[in-house]
């Protein structure tokens, strides 16, 4: 499936395809590089955190650093659907709640411009979909209109497509195991893979995931704090005579409930009959040794979110016997949750070698977005594209945990 590259010299390699790497080969090939792509497994595996039918996308952020880059990335979502030709993106509206003091919900709904919904006694204007949801009491919910659901196995197959179709190598079960100067006073990376392959390059992107510690820590002896984390994707049964409101079609929203846990949504969509609510993180675990049993040690995952449905949606999501549908993924964490898009630095790199990692179950609707932005600070040695759109890029460098090993932790 994947081209096997007749050349070994590129102006950039990136290593990982996922749905990070998989944009920032689609930026570069568009500006007319020459781009080898690498993954270390099959095309569209599911050992990552890339794949499955659906992730939301939504500019409500407590940090007001995330919004500018969900709306960049919004329109190049569209770009991108506009020249494959399919959409991979079904838009819809998003419901933020939690509890009216919370900082975190009152800061979200400030920065991502939502309009607070009317308490149910009220007598105004409501959606339809907000009676499926049992606002507690000293809760609020708002709304906003950047909202949607991501097919993501699709949407990375789609971007994979376009970098080939402008000339990118694609090339997979190629696990690279160094990368490293050709030697001193030069200006090409090399990049060795686990079969003894070797590919040079102007400039190099590393985006592996869960990986990424492992491989940074073998290249440059330093340690990066990006801690995978096994999480467990719930989807839950539909109550009898309710399918069909909690559908896309129906116009019901993606959303997510602020405070202990962190839940979040994608309306009924993959699954007839089923919907997607989950909660945020998970135990740490090691990629290369993960534990694949679905069994009774997730229930950490899972019991929390049962008590949550039968709180705010009882009338509309059965929670006996649990979800009908569980699926295992990771996220790659940082201690605050905010990404690393920084150049890997020292002597022997400096800005020829750009890293993106740490999106914290988080980034993957700000893929075109970071995609974007790795391959300009790989060509150019900045990215004009985060200046003008007004992403704040300092608060994604590799340097904030030196000595601080919190990075840019903050309590809401």
């Amino acid at each position: 499936m994947a081209a096997q590259p007749a050349e070994r010299s590129f102006d950039v390699i990136v290593v990982g395809a996922g749905i990070m790497g998989s944009c920032a080969a689609h930026a570069a090939a568009s500006r007319g590089a020459r781009v080898l792509l690498l993954e270390q497994f099959d095309l569209l595996h599911q050992r990552g955190s890339s794949h499955g039918e659906s992730r939301t996308i939504r500019a409500t952020y407590p940090q007001p650093h995330y919004p500018p880059m969900v709306r960049l990335s919004r329109r190049l979502w569209d770009d991108a659907q506009r020249d494959s030709g399919y959409a991979v993106l079904t838009p819809t509206p998003h419901l933020d709640l939690g509890p009216r003091d919370d900082p975190a919900f009152v800061a979200s709904v400030a920065n991502g411009g939502a309009t607070v919904l009317a308490p149910a006694a009220a007598d105004a204007p409501r959606p339809a979909w907000a009676e499926a949801f049992r606002v507690p009491d000293g809760w609020a919910a708002a709304s906003s209109e950047l909202g949607g659901v991501m097919k993501a196995t699709k949407a990375v197959a789609m971007f994979q497509a376009l970098a080939a179709k402008l000339g990118a190598v694609v090339r997979d079960r190629a696990e690279v195991v160094d990368v490293a100067r050709q030697g001193e006073g030069t200006t090409t990376i090399v990049v060795k893979t686990a079969t003894g392959e070797e590919f040079h390059g102007a400039k190099c992107i590393i985006t592996v995931g869960a990986w990424t510690s492992k491989l940074v820590k073998s290249v440059t002896g330093a340690d990066l704090p990006v801690q995978p984390l096994h999480t467990l994707i719930c989807y839950w049964k539909v109550k009898p005579g309710h399918e069909r409101e909690l559908t896309t079609e129906a116009g019901f929203p993606t959303f997510a409930s602020y405070g202990v846990p962190y839940i979040y949504s994608t309306p009924s969509m993959e699954y007839p009959g089923l919907i997607k609510i989950a909660m945020h993180g998970g135990p740490p675990c090691d990629p290369d040794g993960r534990d694949w049993a679905i069994g009774p040690g997730e229930d950490g995952l899972v019991e929390p979110v049962a008590r949550w449905i039968d709180e705010v949606m009882p009338g509309h999501v059965e929670t006996a016997g649990g979800p009908v549908v569980r699926q295992a993924c990771m996220y790659s964490m940082t201690p605050d949750e905010d990404f690393v898009i920084d150049f890997l630095g020292g002597e022997e790199f400096g800005r020829d070698v750009v890293v993106g990692a740490g999106f914290s179950g988080h980034g993957f609707k700000m893929g075109p977005a970071v995609g974007r932005i790795l391959a300009e600070m790989a060509l150019d040695g900045e990215s004009g594209t985060a200046a003008e759109a007004g992403v704040e890029l300092r608060h994604f460098g590799i340097r904030r945990f030196d000595g601080n090993p919190t990075g840019n932790a903050r309590s809401y």
